[in-house]
Order: C-alpha cells, then sequence, then structure tokens
C-alpha cells in the first residue's frame, strides 16, 4: 500500500539490513515497537525531541489546543506567543513566518533571498540536505546519501542549473564561485553543523568566511538550523559560533516534535513577504494551532532550564561517544566521530572526517553490522551511517553506560 513500505526512505533499513522496527510508544530516553521490543533511542524523531518523548507539558499543551479544534486556517494567538519565544531566542531574526515543514521553509527562504537581491544562482555544499525541494536535491545528504542516488529522478536539469554545490568546508572554492558569477548568486544555504551527511562540524573560521564572503559580495547567507536550532545552544549554532546570518530556517523542535517549520531574518528581508511584499507563501496549516501550543511548551522550558539542560547535554554526549570510541580501539574496529553539543555520529572510517568526500569513505556496511548489534542489545540509532544521532534531556547515566555495553557487545560480535 505504501512505496517501500515506509512513508520516508531510511526508515525502510535498506542500507543497514534486517527489519525495520515500526514503533507504538515513546517515553523519555525510551520507545517500544509493535513487538514490545525496548530500546534506549538516540533518533528522537530525527533531533527535535530534546526533552524526550511524551513529555507533560508538551502533551498538555497538545490536548488542551486540540480541545477548541485542530485546525482553523485563521491567525490564533499563540502564533505571536511562539513567535516571541523564537525571536528572543535568536537575535539576527526581527520577523518570523510559520511553515509547515523545514522543507517549506528553507525553499521559502531561498525563494525571499532571491527576491531580495534580485539574482537567481545559489549555493548550497556536498552532503548538505535541506529539504526535497527540486533545486536542492543536487548532491544532499541524508536519505539520499544513504540510498547511493546522485540527485533525484524527475527533477529537470533546468530546476537545477542556478544550483552551485561546492565542497563543505573549504573557502576557496566559495571565492571562486563568486568570482566566476559575479554578482550573480543570491544567497549561500549551510547547515552550520551538518547533520545529514553524518555530524561534521565546520572548521575553524569557515562559517566566519561565509559570513564575510556574502557581505563583501552583497548575497543573503542562510543557516539552516533545522538540526541545530535549540539543539546545539539555545540560540542555536549561531549563539554557539556567534555569526548572525541573514536568514534562518527551523523545522520540527519549535513545534514540540509536530510538523512545523519556520524562516526569519531581519525587517528589511522579511518585509518582502506577501502580504507586506512581493514574495509570495501560503498554507492552510501555517502556524497550526496543535504545533504552536506544542513549540510554546517546549521553548519555554528550554529557555528556563538552559542552564541545566544543555550542560548536562554536553556532558552526557561527551561521555557516551568517547566511551563508544574507547570500546571500538579496544576492539580493533577502525572508528572516527564527531560530536558538536548533542549531536554526533560515529564514522566506519579512519578520519577525519570534515566534508562529503571524506563522510563517504566510510564503510558502511561495517556500519550496518553495528546497527543491527545495537539494536539487538536495546539501543536505537539512525539507521544510516549518514544521519547524525542525538541525545536528549531525558537520557541518563544508566542509558549511557547499557549504550556503551552494547557497543562492546556489537563491535565484540563484529571482530569475531
Amino acid at each position: 500500500m505504501i512505496p517501500g513500505g515506509v512513508n520516508s526512505p531510511v526508515r525502510a533499513f535498506r542500507s543497514v539490513g534486517g527489519d525495520p522496527r515500526f514503533i507504538v510508544r515513546g517515553k523519555g530516553s525510551h520507545i517500544w515497537d509493535a513487538d514490545e521490543n525496548e530500546f534506549i533511542d538516540y533518533v528522537g524523531s530525527w533531533g527535535p525531541l530534546i526533552l524526550g518523548h511524551a513529555e507533560p507539558n508538551v502533551l498538555d499543551a497538545i490536548v488542551g489546543a486540540a480541545c477548541n479544534g485542530t485546525s482553523f486556517g485563521a491567525s490564533t494567538p499563540s502564533e505571536a506567543d511562539l513567535a516571541e519565544l523564537v525571536l528572543g531566542a535568536f537575535p539576527s531574526m526581527e520577523k518570523v513566518r510559520f511553515v509547515s515543514s523545514g522543507t517549506e521553509a528553507t525553499m521559502s527562504a531561498i525563494r525571499l533571498a532571491r527576491a531580495y537581491t534580485k539574482r537567481k544562482y545559489i549555493v548550497k555544499f556536498e552532503g548538505c540536505y535541506h529539504g526535497h525541494a527540486d533545486a536542492l536535491l543536487v548532491k544532499a545528504g541524508s536519505g539520499v546519501a544513504t540510498l547511493g542516488i546522485p540527485g533525484s529522478a524527475g527533477v529537470p536539469e533546468e530546476f537545477t542549473q542556478f544550483t552551485l554545490a561546492l565542497p563543505f568546508n573549504n573557502l576557496s572554492v566559495v571565492e571562486l564561485a563568486f568570482h566566476k558569477f559575479k554578482h550573480q548568486i543570491a544567497c549561500v544555504i549551510v547547515e552550520p553543523v551538518v547533520g545529514n551527511m553524518g555530524c561534521v562540524p565546520a572548521a575553524d573560521d569557515y562559517l566566519v568566511g561565509l559570513r564575510l564572503l556574502t557581505e563583501r559580495e552583497r548575497s543573503v547567507l542562510i543557516f539552516d538550523e533545522v538540526m541545530t536550532g535549540f539543539r546545539v545552544a539555545f540560540g542555536g549554532a549561531q549563539e554557539l559560533y556567534n555569526i548572525r546570518p541573514d536568514l534562518t530556517t527551523m523545522g520540527k523542535i519549535i513545534g514540540g516534535g509536530l510538523p512545523v517549520g519556520a524562516y526569519g531574518g531581519s525587517n528589511v528581508i522579511m518585509d518582502l513577504v506577501a502580504p507586506l511584499g512581493p514574495m509570495y507563501q501560503a498554507g492552510t496549516l501555517s502556524g497550526n494551532p496543535l504545533a504552536m501550543a506544542a513549540g510554546c511548551a517546549m521553548l519555554k522550558q528550554l529557555r528556563d532550564r538552559k542552564g541545566e539542560i544543555y550542560p548536562r547535554l554536553e556532558k552526557l554526549s561527551g561521555e557516551l561517544v568517547e566511551g563508544v570510541a574507547a570500546a571500538a580501539k579496544d576492539a580493533g574496529i577502525v572508528l572516527s566521530h564527531n560530536r558538536v553539543g548533542s549531536m554526533f555520529t560515529w564514522f566506519f572510517n579512519p578520519g577525519p572526517v570534515t566534508d562529503w568526500d571524506s563522510a563517504s569513505k566510510s564503510d558502511t556496511e561495517k556500519f550496518g553490522k553495528f546497527f543491527r548489534g545495537m539494536i539487538d542489545n536495546g539501543v536505537y540509532l539512525p539507521p544510516s551511517q549518514y544521519e547524525a544521532a542525538f541525545l536528549g534531556a531525558t537520557h541518563t547515566e544508566e542509558d549511557v553506560q547499557r549504550t556503551i555495553a552494547a557497543a562492546k557487545q556489537a563491535f565484540a560480535a563484529m571482530r569475531g
């Protein structure tokens, strides 16, 4: 009834082998499948469930909103409440527009950048995934990389002719692109911490370099913070690295894990969005009251408890990533790792992994064996070498130690 039996390709477990798990419930840091197997979860709905599954305040907010109706296609007070919380955390944003997904957010932000600059070309980076809009499925990471697909069928070359896909963490090629396409590049869009070829952080001064280049060339710098927003710091990667992009895109975390996205920036750019300006974007479910209520409940907790939550995430994530890496070394398994805050990836690769070329040299067959070993021992990881894993506020020291023990068993089985 459903292509491949799944509604998003990576869920099919094609790159790791075995049968995909159908999840029926979650609580805190744990999930249960339809056969009542329990797992420590490091996917967290691909990042947004930083407060864990079925967080009581978020659930109460959703139920309370649903009791008043699920959707109106009209403005509601909760949209302003969530906007205030988002703008308060991201000083680079003076206005924000809510949409229904991260894909819609990035697609809209690029259209807005083109409207603002009156230019056609966009720069993206190999291995960075910004959703499945036609112009962005060029050397994209995520499921495209997982399945070994070079792009996507059904995307005419004409739709991607103005997309320049460049190597990540290489400023010189960006400089060359601006020289070759002088006064023609509308924007540079980047995951400030890449999560879709595995976790790959920006090199020292790389993001600063992008900021300086785009300012000099009067091009728009877009930070895709769908994964990093409220995850690597309360104010996202732009707080962590102290850089102000022109536009920012966000995803599910601002809706408590419900379907939502957003894009925002300065007044001068955002005032081009209809109904104030000529850049059109609309959606019946934009600002859906259930997502707005859940997002308010989520972000209020992150704001009020950030002094507690983020240091703890840093500590436990460090213990987990280093502990598994040490277990691999003891077992004679070649492994490298990247981590920024509570985003991380273990690469079956001697490393360092700094871009798509180095990430793609990972041994995906070994990763598949590791993944199956971990799931057999009660640990649920992203079913792809090229996806970041996430630790949340409800993970415990016991979860971490059980995960390291599971890794030791998985490595022993791989060696045997």
